[in-house]
Protein backbone atom coordinates (compact mmCIF):
# COMPACT_ATOMS: atom_id res chain seq x y z
CA UNK A 1 0.00 0.00 0.00
CA UNK A 2 1.39 3.21 -0.95
CA UNK A 3 1.19 6.39 1.83
CA UNK A 4 0.36 9.19 -0.23
CA UNK A 5 -0.20 11.22 3.40
CA UNK A 6 1.16 10.61 6.74
CA UNK A 7 -1.22 12.81 8.79
CA UNK A 8 -4.11 11.89 6.65
CA UNK A 9 -3.36 7.95 7.53
CA UNK A 10 -2.43 8.67 10.68
CA UNK A 11 -5.88 10.13 11.64
CA UNK A 12 -8.15 6.98 9.94
CA UNK A 13 -6.02 4.81 12.08
CA UNK A 14 -6.71 6.78 15.08
CA UNK A 15 -10.71 6.38 14.24
CA UNK A 16 -10.54 3.14 13.26
CA UNK A 17 -9.42 2.72 16.79
CA UNK A 18 -12.62 4.02 18.40
CA UNK A 19 -15.38 1.34 19.07
CA UNK A 20 -18.55 2.07 17.12
CA UNK A 21 -20.65 2.86 20.16
CA UNK A 22 -18.53 5.74 20.41
CA UNK A 23 -18.76 7.13 16.85
CA UNK A 24 -22.68 7.26 17.19
CA UNK A 25 -22.57 8.85 20.64
CA UNK A 26 -20.28 11.59 18.99
CA UNK A 27 -22.60 12.53 15.82
CA UNK A 28 -25.96 13.82 14.95
CA UNK A 29 -27.68 11.58 12.36
CA UNK A 30 -30.01 13.75 9.79
CA UNK A 31 -32.12 12.03 6.69
CA UNK A 32 -31.03 13.32 3.45
CA UNK A 33 -33.26 15.98 3.17
CA UNK A 34 -31.62 18.24 6.78
CA UNK A 35 -28.38 19.80 6.82
CA UNK A 36 -26.56 19.59 9.45
CA UNK A 37 -26.90 23.32 11.84
CA UNK A 38 -23.95 25.14 11.38
CA UNK A 39 -23.98 27.09 14.87
CA UNK A 40 -22.37 30.72 14.45
CA UNK A 41 -21.24 32.23 17.75
CA UNK A 42 -22.09 35.98 18.54
CA UNK A 43 -18.42 37.82 19.62
CA UNK A 44 -19.03 39.11 22.72
CA UNK A 45 -17.46 42.96 23.33
CA UNK A 46 -15.38 43.56 26.53
CA UNK A 47 -16.67 47.43 26.96
CA UNK A 48 -20.16 46.35 26.51
CA UNK A 49 -22.69 47.13 28.88
CA UNK A 50 -23.56 43.82 31.16
CA UNK A 51 -27.59 43.91 30.55
CA UNK A 52 -27.15 44.13 27.50
CA UNK A 53 -25.13 40.45 27.27
CA UNK A 54 -26.74 37.39 27.03
CA UNK A 55 -23.96 34.83 27.61
CA UNK A 56 -26.64 31.73 26.19
CA UNK A 57 -27.21 34.01 22.88
CA UNK A 58 -26.15 32.25 20.00
CA UNK A 59 -27.59 32.32 16.12
CA UNK A 60 -28.74 28.78 14.01
CA UNK A 61 -28.44 29.78 10.56
CA UNK A 62 -29.83 26.77 8.22
CA UNK A 63 -29.36 26.58 4.38
CA UNK A 64 -31.57 23.99 2.13
CA UNK A 65 -30.57 22.98 -1.30
CA UNK A 66 -31.85 26.54 -2.74
CA UNK A 67 -30.02 28.54 -0.76
CA UNK A 68 -33.25 29.41 1.36
CA UNK A 69 -33.08 30.21 5.26
CA UNK A 70 -35.49 27.86 7.45
CA UNK A 71 -36.13 27.04 10.95
CA UNK A 72 -34.79 24.43 12.29
CA UNK A 73 -36.64 20.48 12.05
CA UNK A 74 -36.64 18.23 15.32
CA UNK A 75 -35.33 15.44 14.16
CA UNK A 76 -35.17 11.46 16.18
CA UNK A 77 -31.59 10.70 17.28
CA UNK A 78 -31.79 7.11 16.31
CA UNK A 79 -33.30 7.83 13.00
CA UNK A 80 -30.33 7.12 10.52
CA UNK A 81 -31.33 7.72 6.72
CA UNK A 82 -29.29 5.96 3.81
CA UNK A 83 -29.33 7.40 0.33
CA UNK A 84 -28.45 4.41 -2.41
CA UNK A 85 -26.09 5.79 -5.68
CA UNK A 86 -27.83 6.43 -8.57
CA UNK A 87 -26.61 3.15 -10.80
CA UNK A 88 -25.87 4.57 -14.21
CA UNK A 89 -26.12 1.87 -17.21
CA UNK A 90 -22.94 2.21 -19.31
CA UNK A 91 -23.95 1.89 -23.41
CA UNK A 92 -21.73 -0.51 -25.13
CA UNK A 93 -19.50 1.64 -27.20
CA UNK A 94 -19.46 0.93 -31.27
CA UNK A 95 -16.71 1.77 -33.20
CA UNK A 96 -16.40 4.66 -35.33
CA UNK A 97 -15.69 3.47 -38.89
CA UNK A 98 -16.60 7.09 -40.56
CA UNK A 99 -13.19 8.49 -39.37
CA UNK A 100 -11.09 9.33 -41.94
CA UNK A 101 -7.88 7.20 -42.70
CA UNK A 102 -4.80 7.54 -40.92
CA UNK A 103 -1.83 8.63 -43.29
CA UNK A 104 1.57 9.90 -42.52
CA UNK A 105 4.00 12.33 -44.75
CA UNK A 106 5.78 10.44 -47.64
CA UNK A 107 8.77 11.31 -45.85
CA UNK A 108 8.78 9.60 -42.74
CA UNK A 109 8.34 6.13 -44.66
CA UNK A 110 5.57 4.53 -42.66
CA UNK A 111 3.39 2.50 -44.14
CA UNK A 112 0.60 -0.01 -43.21
CA UNK A 113 1.74 -3.94 -44.81
CA UNK A 114 4.03 -4.69 -47.33
CA UNK A 115 4.00 -4.13 -51.00
CA UNK A 116 5.96 -6.51 -53.35
CA UNK A 117 7.83 -5.69 -56.54
CA UNK A 118 6.12 -7.67 -59.15
CA UNK A 119 8.89 -9.53 -60.04
CA UNK A 120 8.78 -11.20 -56.39
CA UNK A 121 7.99 -14.88 -56.09
CA UNK A 122 6.05 -16.52 -53.33
CA UNK A 123 8.68 -18.81 -50.93
CA UNK A 124 9.59 -21.72 -51.80
CA UNK A 125 9.67 -24.73 -49.31
CA UNK A 126 11.22 -28.38 -50.18
CA UNK A 127 9.23 -31.57 -48.74
CA UNK A 128 8.56 -32.74 -45.66
CA UNK A 129 8.83 -29.51 -44.00
CA UNK A 130 7.49 -28.70 -39.94
CA UNK A 131 6.37 -24.84 -39.70
CA UNK A 132 4.94 -23.93 -36.38
CA UNK A 133 2.21 -21.41 -35.62
CA UNK A 134 2.83 -17.46 -35.96
CA UNK A 135 5.99 -17.96 -38.35
CA UNK A 136 6.38 -15.36 -41.13
CA UNK A 137 7.67 -16.55 -44.29
CA UNK A 138 8.62 -13.72 -47.20
CA UNK A 139 8.58 -13.68 -50.35
CA UNK A 140 12.05 -14.69 -52.42
CA UNK A 141 12.95 -17.00 -49.93
CA UNK A 142 14.30 -20.63 -50.73
CA UNK A 143 14.15 -23.25 -48.44
CA UNK A 144 15.37 -27.07 -48.68
CA UNK A 145 14.10 -30.69 -47.48
CA UNK A 146 13.09 -31.36 -43.89
CA UNK A 147 13.12 -27.81 -42.68
CA UNK A 148 11.84 -27.04 -39.19
CA UNK A 149 10.89 -24.34 -36.87
CA UNK A 150 9.46 -22.87 -33.69
CA UNK A 151 6.68 -20.52 -32.90
CA UNK A 152 7.20 -16.99 -34.23
CA UNK A 153 9.87 -17.51 -36.14
CA UNK A 154 10.58 -14.70 -39.06
CA UNK A 155 11.95 -15.22 -42.21
CA UNK A 156 12.80 -11.96 -44.78
CA UNK A 157 12.90 -11.85 -48.12
CA UNK A 158 16.39 -12.65 -50.24
CA UNK A 159 16.67 -16.13 -47.92
CA UNK A 160 18.48 -19.11 -48.89
CA UNK A 161 18.43 -22.30 -46.68
CA UNK A 162 19.64 -25.43 -47.03
CA UNK A 163 18.51 -29.03 -46.22
CA UNK A 164 17.90 -30.72 -42.65
CA UNK A 165 17.67 -27.03 -40.79
CA UNK A 166 16.43 -26.36 -37.63
CA UNK A 167 15.17 -23.05 -36.69
CA UNK A 168 14.21 -22.57 -33.41
CA UNK A 169 11.01 -20.49 -31.92
CA UNK A 170 11.16 -16.10 -31.74
CA UNK A 171 14.44 -16.22 -33.96
CA UNK A 172 15.06 -13.73 -36.46
CA UNK A 173 16.63 -13.95 -39.96
CA UNK A 174 16.83 -10.95 -41.83
CA UNK A 175 17.01 -10.82 -45.98
CA UNK A 176 20.17 -11.68 -48.01
CA UNK A 177 21.10 -14.21 -45.43
CA UNK A 178 22.54 -17.42 -46.74
CA UNK A 179 22.42 -20.75 -44.64
CA UNK A 180 23.77 -24.27 -45.72
CA UNK A 181 22.80 -28.31 -44.79
CA UNK A 182 22.70 -29.00 -41.45
CA UNK A 183 22.11 -26.60 -39.20
CA UNK A 184 21.05 -26.52 -35.64
CA UNK A 185 19.81 -22.79 -34.86
CA UNK A 186 18.17 -22.44 -31.41
CA UNK A 187 15.55 -19.92 -29.80
CA UNK A 188 15.80 -16.15 -29.53
CA UNK A 189 18.50 -15.94 -32.16
CA UNK A 190 19.49 -12.88 -34.24
CA UNK A 191 20.85 -13.07 -37.66
CA UNK A 192 21.08 -9.65 -39.58
CA UNK A 193 21.50 -9.14 -43.48
CA UNK A 194 24.64 -10.62 -45.52
CA UNK A 195 25.21 -13.23 -43.22
CA UNK A 196 26.81 -16.39 -44.43
CA UNK A 197 26.10 -19.63 -42.28
CA UNK A 198 27.85 -22.57 -43.53
CA UNK A 199 26.83 -26.71 -43.08
CA UNK A 200 27.15 -28.08 -39.96
CA UNK A 201 26.89 -25.40 -37.59
CA UNK A 202 24.91 -25.48 -34.67
CA UNK A 203 24.36 -22.03 -32.79
CA UNK A 204 23.12 -21.78 -29.55
CA UNK A 205 19.85 -20.02 -27.39
CA UNK A 206 19.98 -16.20 -27.19
CA UNK A 207 23.12 -15.52 -29.64
CA UNK A 208 23.23 -12.29 -31.07
CA UNK A 209 25.35 -11.80 -34.50
CA UNK A 210 25.48 -7.98 -35.65
CA UNK A 211 26.04 -6.17 -39.07
CA UNK A 212 26.83 -2.42 -38.31
CA UNK A 213 30.15 -1.03 -37.12
CA UNK A 214 29.00 2.47 -36.01
CA UNK A 215 25.12 1.88 -35.69
CA UNK A 216 23.24 5.09 -37.10
CA UNK A 217 26.58 7.01 -36.72
CA UNK A 218 28.11 7.28 -40.27
CA UNK A 219 27.31 5.46 -43.69
CA UNK A 220 29.18 1.68 -42.79
CA UNK A 221 28.33 -0.93 -45.51
CA UNK A 222 26.23 -3.92 -43.73
CA UNK A 223 28.48 -6.70 -42.98
CA UNK A 224 27.16 -9.68 -41.03
CA UNK A 225 29.05 -12.53 -39.97
CA UNK A 226 30.59 -15.62 -41.49
CA UNK A 227 30.63 -19.05 -39.30
CA UNK A 228 32.44 -21.25 -41.46
CA UNK A 229 31.59 -25.45 -41.85
CA UNK A 230 31.35 -27.77 -38.40
CA UNK A 231 31.47 -24.37 -35.98
CA UNK A 232 29.79 -24.08 -32.93
CA UNK A 233 28.66 -20.83 -30.93
CA UNK A 234 27.51 -21.16 -27.38
CA UNK A 235 24.66 -19.63 -25.63
CA UNK A 236 23.82 -15.99 -25.07
CA UNK A 237 26.78 -14.79 -27.11
CA UNK A 238 27.56 -11.55 -29.27
CA UNK A 239 29.50 -10.83 -32.20
CA UNK A 240 30.78 -7.77 -33.94
CA UNK A 241 29.75 -6.83 -37.53
CA UNK A 242 31.85 -8.21 -39.76
CA UNK A 243 33.93 -11.55 -37.64
CA UNK A 244 34.59 -14.65 -39.37
CA UNK A 245 34.58 -17.76 -37.15
CA UNK A 246 36.42 -20.25 -38.73
CA UNK A 247 35.64 -23.77 -39.88
CA UNK A 248 35.55 -26.37 -36.49
CA UNK A 249 35.65 -23.57 -34.07
CA UNK A 250 34.02 -22.95 -30.72
CA UNK A 251 32.41 -19.85 -29.40
CA UNK A 252 32.22 -20.47 -25.62
CA UNK A 253 28.57 -19.70 -23.71
CA UNK A 254 28.77 -15.36 -22.85
CA UNK A 255 31.41 -14.64 -25.08
CA UNK A 256 31.86 -11.22 -26.59
CA UNK A 257 33.72 -12.06 -30.20
CA UNK A 258 35.20 -8.47 -31.15
CA UNK A 259 37.76 -10.35 -33.54
CA UNK A 260 38.07 -13.05 -35.88
CA UNK A 261 38.30 -16.69 -35.03
CA UNK A 262 40.89 -18.83 -37.06
CA UNK A 263 39.62 -22.73 -37.68
CA UNK A 264 39.57 -25.25 -34.91
CA UNK A 265 40.07 -22.65 -31.83
CA UNK A 266 38.39 -21.99 -29.39
CA UNK A 267 36.92 -18.10 -27.99
CA UNK A 268 35.98 -17.46 -24.55
CA UNK A 269 35.51 -14.65 -21.89
CA UNK A 270 34.16 -10.77 -22.25
CA UNK A 271 36.18 -9.40 -25.04
CA UNK A 272 36.87 -13.17 -25.94
CA UNK A 273 40.59 -14.48 -25.67
CA UNK A 274 41.46 -16.67 -28.39
CA UNK A 275 42.87 -20.39 -27.63
CA UNK A 276 44.03 -23.62 -29.84
CA UNK A 277 41.32 -26.12 -29.54
CA UNK A 278 41.86 -29.02 -27.36
CA UNK A 279 42.31 -31.99 -29.81
CA UNK A 280 40.02 -34.23 -28.38
CA UNK A 281 37.12 -30.86 -29.39
CA UNK A 282 38.53 -31.43 -32.94
CA UNK A 283 35.35 -33.16 -34.79
CA UNK A 284 32.66 -32.89 -36.94
CA UNK A 285 29.01 -31.41 -35.30
CA UNK A 286 26.46 -34.54 -34.55
CA UNK A 287 23.34 -33.75 -34.62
Amino acid sequence: MVRFSQSLDDKQSKNREKPYEQHKDNHHYYSHEERQPHVVHMPIEENAPRETINPNYQRQIYQNQDNLYRPPQRVERDEIVYERPTTIERESIQPDYSKPELKFPSDQNIQFGVEYSPNSRPPVIGRNHTIRSNSIIYNDVVIGDNFRTGHNVVIRENTNIGDDVLIGTNTVIEGDVIIGNDVSIQSNVYIPTNSVIEDNVFIGPCACFTNDKYPVRINYELQGPKVRRGASIGGNTTFLSNVEIGEGAIVAAGAIVIHSVPPFYLAIGTPARIKPLPDHLKVPNRF
